[in-house]
């Protein structure tokens, strides 16, 4: 059952996502050469401190951290950990907030230092489509419009949407309905309503999107070592257009 927010809940989730949101600029200022990816999550578990929110992350299914950090070849569930980040990397951060029993779930991918040109086109690229994806989750819009919308500009630059990983409903729990895909044809599935909270997030590699998890259980990279990027919010439908919540 899909649940619609009343402007209350959804105030809520903004709090959320405000403490998110400052879980990135923490993480991103962390993001340095010789930092390692439990560096990063240090630097998220202090501000969940000082905002005194919890972790939707941290135990989830066992999950050992508050943030998933995810360099390079890693598309999303890095564990952190002694890996050092090196200039010229990429690093994906997906960070979630409790707050009054609501929740908030976002990521970004940031340059460690100075990076390449085809590194810099997939975060734009990524970006696009998650740009892309937000502006069609609007009232009366069908739930395969956002994943038309986010496939295009991927497609577009010849790089690989990933299949196996969709965004999801949000509110009381972090995975509520629908799925939210990332690809496939506009104009079906359910039809959006005012209230409608989704975490909305492409993941997009720069060679084939066919991936593996490694054997730690969480980690999943691209089966091919190529570079990968992902990029989330949490988006409420209303009766102006969707609104991000997890912005600054």
């Amino acid at each position: 059952m899909v649940l619609r927010k009343s402007a209350s809940q959804i105030a809520l989730m903004r709090r959320a996502g405000s403490v998110v949101a400052e879980m990135h600029e923490a993480c991103t200022r962390a993001a340095v050469p010789g930092a390692t990816t439990a560096d990063l999550d240090r630097a998220a578990r202090a501000v969940l401190d000082r905002r005194n929110a919890r972790s939707n992350f941290l135990g989830y299914h066992g999950f050992p951290a508050v943030a998933c950090i995810s360099p390079n070849e890693v598309i999303v569930h890095g564990i952190p950990g002694p890996r050092v980040l090196e200039e010229g990397d990429i690093v994906s951060i997906d960070c979630g907030a409790i707050v009054d029993g609501w929740h908030a779930d976002a990521a970004i991918t940031v340059p460690v230092g100075a990076i390449d040109a085809d590194s810099q086109r997939l975060l734009t690229v990524t970006r696009a489509a998650l740009d892309a994806a937000v502006a069609a989750a609007r009232d009366g819009n069908r739930l395969g419009d956002i994943g038309a919308a986010a496939e295009q500009p991927v497609v577009d630059a010849g790089f690989g949407v990933v299949r196996e990983y969709v965004g999801h409903g949000i509110g009381t729990a972090m995975h509520e309905e629908p799925d939210v895909p990332n690809y496939g044809p506009p104009g079906r599935g359910m039809k959006l309503r005012g209230g409608v909270v989704l975490a909305i997030e492409p993941m997009v590699t720069a060679g084939r999107a066919t991936t593996k998890t490694l054997a730690d259980g969480w980690t999943v990279v691209t089966a091919d070592g190529s570079r990968a990027a992902h990029f989330e919010h949490t988006v409420a439908i209303t009766d102006d257009g969707p609104e991000i919540l997890t912005l600054p």
